[in-house]
């Protein structure tokens, strides 16, 4: 019997799987000179960092624009705006060794503030960010506006776009639930859930510096703390000890 159709079929067929399977590719460009610049101006978290870990962050950013789309609504989208981006992408992520966004395709900046209908020239428009659900599933949505003033030094301990980013990697378990089931070993999600609850009910109680608006619900709350951990350290670990170490140790970053 002449197996040689067949062989060449299942040769066809492991081609096509593999071409079906294989993950896609992002397109990495080497930052240039000029880009380092601003982001040495522009992100304090990167400019304290070493000359190898500047490296590090680098390369991470690179793949992270050559794998995702930054696209502007109503505005133009520039070299500025797409390091922010990648940016508050990296941030949260620096200390996963191989960390990728895989529920991502494109980032969409509006002007300023937008509203759930996803207006943003008239009406009632309080909205900063969204992670897209649905239809509009795979896309994060920035106030480009909020995106720039999250960098900028009267910012304090708000930062829209880790904030968002944040929401991200929780919703990559499958349940945006301030429980990122990824980065918590099993035997800390209680404890996690018990200090978040505390916490929220301190700020409720008006005995905390944290933003309010962590007592939303436990998403919130994990996105907000992130912002403060990241952007003001210090502070965090002499205000809130527990809470930073609870944080140090589930982004493996110590800041």
């Amino acid at each position: 019997m002449n197996y040689t159709p067949y062989l060449i079929l299942l040769v066809f067929l492991i081609i096509a799987l593999y071409f079906i399977l294989r993950k896609k590719q992002a397109k990495v460009v080497a930052l240039s000179n000029e880009e380092k610049k601003l982001l040495a101006t522009h992100v304090t978290f990167y400019a304290e960092l070493s000359a190898d870990r500047k490296q590090l962050f680098e390369v991470k950013l690179s793949k992270f624009l050559g794998g995702v789309a930054i696209e502007g609504v109503g505005t133009e989208v520039t070299a500025l705006d797409r390091l922010l981006v990648g940016a508050s992408a990296v941030i949260p992520i620096f200390g996963f060794k191989d960390w990728e966004y895989q529920n991502l395709g494109t980032v969409v900046l509006y002007p300023d503030t937008f509203n759930k209908d996803f207006e943003f020239a008239e009406g009632e428009r309080n909205i900063l960010g969204m992670v897209g659900d649905g239809y509009m599933n795979g896309q994060m949505i920035l106030s480009q506006s909020a995106l720039r003033h999250g960098f900028s030094k009267s910012a304090g301990n708000s930062n829209t776009g880790i904030h968002e980013f944040v929401h991200l990697i929780d919703k990559s378990d499958g349940a945006t639930d301030g429980v990122p089931q990824h980065l918590i070993k099993h035997e800390y999600v209680m404890p996690w859930v018990k200090m978040m609850h505390q916490e929220i009910q301190r700020i409720e109680d008006n005995k905390s510096d944290i933003d309010p608006y962590a007592t939303t619900n436990e998403a919130e709350f994990l996105a907000v703390v992130a912002e403060y951990f990241f952007e003001n350290p210090e502070r965090m670990k002499d205000k809130h000890p527990e809470l930073y170490q609870n944080l140090s140790s589930l982004f493996k970053q110590k800041l």
